[in-house]
């Protein structure tokens, strides 16, 4: 690693720390559970490049349960019926958030996920995708070693 980003800035950290933690409440409440923000987090993870976060988010995912089968397919999501219509929703959702440039959210999109998630939980959602994003340019930015996390 280049550098601890923890030490070196720790009230910018405690500060991303408590959002993941009100997105952490939002899941263990039931409106973004049953480890939709693990899929969610790896697939973003997977977007970026990020291994670190690859590696992390998979571990934890296997460790609520997430099938191999769900996890391996996760970057053709599109293509497979492996996925909940949620899943789906959430999944691009947090595609179009992560690849934003020049693109931005459209009515369609916005329209289709919110079938699926209150105002609240898709807040909540956009969120989580914020700060996975986060998580993801930090570890990369500072090579975090890919691996070293112990779920």
């Amino acid at each position: 690693m280049r550098m601890n980003y923890f030490s070196a800035s720790p009230e910018g950290l405690k500060t991303m720390l408590n959002l993941q933690g009100h997105v952490q409440k939002a899941a263990e409440s039931g409106e973004l559970g049953d480890g939709l923000l693990e899929l969610v987090y790896t697939r973003v993870s997977q977007l970026n490049g990020c291994a670190y976060c690859i590696d992390m988010h998979t571990k934890d995912a296997r460790k609520a349960g997430e099938t191999e089968q769900r996890l391996y397919a996760l970057s053709a999501w599109r293509e497979t019926p492996f996925y909940t219509e949620r899943e789906r929703a959430a999944l691009a959702w947090a595609e179009a958030n992560t690849l934003i440039a020049g693109n931005g959210i459209d009515e369609v999109l916005y329209e289709a996920t919110r079938e699926h998630f209150s105002a609240k939980s898709l807040t909540d959602l956009t969120l989580a995708v914020c700060t996975i994003n986060a998580w993801n340019r930090l570890a990369i930015s500072f090579a975090a070693e890919a691996g070293s996390y112990q779920s």
